[in-house]
């Protein structure tokens, strides 16, 4: 297995597996703890990984979320607690999920040490989240807490790279979101307002940025051998086949 065909092969799991935690309703309740909204929390908890910066910043950052929706969360949490602060909150949460979810997971921490090395050897030139997140420490050694980090990291990286990709091809992130699985939900669900430009001319373009998506991501797997890869899209997806059911959401994709 090449390292794009790895790419491709574990791109729907690990941006679905990489965000399982903040589904998870006992981190929504973290949000409570520090005195800000659910929304505030879920926004400034991924961009936070950048520090004390402004909102359209963090909406540069994380693309797909419409503007106006990252500064109505990052604003208001800014009033009550840092951004690093959110973020490192965000990060025991996702190792408490993992801890939970994946440390009696079959060779989870096999699936841990594969994703781990393969978020190192990332390259991170023009992905600032992947980078900054990639640099903040990790407060958990366990098994599936390991693992759950490394499904955050590698989905920060394939979101990056999909983002750098969908600006290349000429598409609007909205309009990657619309072309999405998700369509017009999608946009709803990231606060775009309507209305909403027709899909039918994007769905093209949201291939070729796909599939420049995995070429990106896949230096992170020429890290792992051929067979190494093999073995991480089979717990990849054996992880997902066990966690899912539990989750009770299905993949969305991008």
């Amino acid at each position: 297995m090449t390292p794009e065909q790895a790419a491709a092969a574990g791109r729907s799991i690990v941006v679905d597996l990489g965000e399982a935690y903040a589904r998870c309703p006992v981190t929504r309740r973290r949000a409570r703890l520090l005195g800000i909204s659910g929304w505030a929390f879920y926004v400034v908890a991924r961009g936070g990984a950048l520090g004390d910066v402004g909102s359209a910043t963090a909406a540069a950052c994380l693309g797909f979320i419409a503007p106006d929706a990252v500064a109505e969360g990052w604003d208001a949490a800014a009033r009550v607690v840092a951004p690093r602060e959110v973020a490192a909150a965000g990060l025991a949460e996702c190792c408490r999920w993992g801890r939970e979810h994946l440390d009696e997971a079959p060779r989870a921490a096999r699936l841990a040490d594969l994703l781990h090395r393969a978020v190192a050897a990332a390259e991170a030139h023009g992905l600032p989240l992947f980078a900054a997140w990639r640099a903040m420490p990790v407060p958990d050694d366990a098994p599936g807490a390991r693992a759950a980090v490394g499904l955050h990291l590698l989905r920060e990286l394939y979101l990056d790279a999909y983002l750098l990709t969908v600006r290349v091809s000429g598409m609007t992130p909205l309009e990657a979101v619309l072309a999405g699985s998700e369509g017009e939900a999608g946009a709803m669900a990231g606060g775009w307002p309507r209305p909403y430009p027709p899909v039918g001319p994007l769905v093209r373009r949201r291939l070729w940025a796909e599939a420049a998506t995995d070429r990106l991501v896949s230096s992170a797997l020429r890290a792992l051998n051929p067979a190494e890869r093999v073995e991480l899209v089979d717990l990849l997806t054996a992880t997902h086949r066990r966690v899912r059911p539990a989750d009770g959401r299905p993949s969305t994709g991008h």
